[in-house]
């Protein structure tokens, strides 16, 4: 029976929990020994006694180093890899593009290491899929962030001292994360608008009440996998030129564009920011990617010229509980693709397994990776 640890995650402002006590029980269903570091569950709302109710068992820290299986949220520091035993499984998010010591760390102590990110967009994997997960909760999360930082409240309301008009929205990316924002802000009473440069989505924009803000579809809007592409500087120009009148008339704007593997584009710039009214709210959800507005600063949030932009990068901890119970159940999904009688199977020829191994016996299989660590080793 393969032991599997679920560490207290240690970057900061982490809230979530790789796994959950409903998980555990469905882990130790599968025939693992599931191990969580005392207090991992604590900032999401999952006591230490949940988790031995259902079968774990609580350990400390240096439990990493005889593990089978480590499974985590954020990307672990070099020296946690380090403490992993040869032969070992990480199972978390990697982002290796952009943290390539810890690549290295794992070539190093010969880990397998699974980058969830990289779940191949297929209808099997569907419920394994953490970016959905995430992107749902922290949509949900924009939203409410929006509201406490606005001063007038989103719905219309007739009261006996006159009618207070709802809140204007606009929605800029139309993704998982978009149309979740899209759905609370419609729930809280708002007036929403949205646009995407991908025109498959008017018509799930239109379905939940939202009035769909067309600036045309460049060529190649999207991947294979449904994500949206880069766009050129002439499109990008001609979007800004249609999107400026809808910013100024909004009272918030959510922005959720991104690119995988790159920076995010600029959607907002200043010239299109600065006559927004004051008291306005923008929620950069790219903020950590570099942001889709000018001025953003990722972590922070300010006012300028009376606009409160704000550029948190990790709204989903900020709901830690439901957030860890979509990821937990992500990665419980996961396991059960190729974990048998209680011990992992890894074949790197499947489908599922062989997109989202990026490290293996000492080797990078993810190829821009691969090209990245060599250019950072010998520079």
């Amino acid at each position: 029976m393969a032991v599997t640890f679920v560490p207290k995650e240690s970057a900061a402002g982490e809230t979530r929990v790789a796994a959950v006590p409903e998980t555990v029980k469905g882990m130790v269903k599968l025939g693992l020994t599931i191990e969580v570091e005392r207090g991992a569950g604590a900032a999401a709302g999952f006591s230490d006694a949940d988790y031995e109710a259902e079968g774990a068992k609580l350990v400390g820290p240096e439990a990493r180093g005889t593990a089978d299986m480590v499974l985590g949220i954020q990307p672990p520091t070099p020296e946690l890899c380090k403490q992993q035993k040869v032969g070992s499984m990480l199972i978390c998010t990697l982002m290796p593009m952009v943290e390539l010591p810890m690549v290295q760390a794992l070539c190093d102590a010969k880990v397998t290491a699974v980058g969830l990110e990289f779940m191949p967009r297929i209808t099997r994997a569907q419920k394994m899929d953490i970016l959905s997960s995430q992107a749902t909760c922290g949509g949900y999360q924009a939203v409410l962030l929006a509201a406490v930082h606005l001063p007038q409240m989103f719905p219309l309301m007739m009261t006996a001292a006159g009618t207070l008009k709802p809140a204007r929205v606009l929605v800029l990316g139309a993704g998982v994360a978009g149309l979740q924002a899209i759905s609370t802000a419609r729930k809280l009473g708002a007036v929403v608008e949205a646009n995407d440069i991908r025109p498959a989505v008017k018509e799930q924009v239109e379905s939940l009440g939202a009035k769909f803000v067309d600036t045309g579809t460049p060529p190649q809007a999207e991947t294979t996998g449904g994500y949206a592409t880069e766009t050129s500087e002439e499109f990008a120009r001609k979007q800004r030129e249609i999107l400026t009148e809808h910013i100024n008339q909004s009272d918030v704007v959510i922005t959720t564009a991104l690119v995988p593997g790159k920076k995010a584009p600029v959607l907002v710039t200043t010239d299109m920011r600065k006559n927004m009214k004051p008291g306005s709210v923008i929620v950069d959800m790219a903020a950590a990617a570099g942001g889709n507005v000018e001025g953003t600063v990722a972590g922070e949030r300010k006012v300028v010229d009376g606009v409160t932009i704000i550029g948190d990068t990790n709204l989903p901890a900020q709901v830690a509980g439901d957030s860890s119970r979509t990821y937990a159940r992500n990665v419980l999904a996961f396991l059960g693709e190729f974990v048998e009688e209680g011990e992992p199977k890894v074949d790197l020829e499947g489908e599922i397994l062989g997109a989202v191994a990026i490290v293996h016996d000492g080797t990078v299989r993810h190829e821009p990776t691969a090209q990245a660590l060599a250019a950072h080793n010998n520079g």
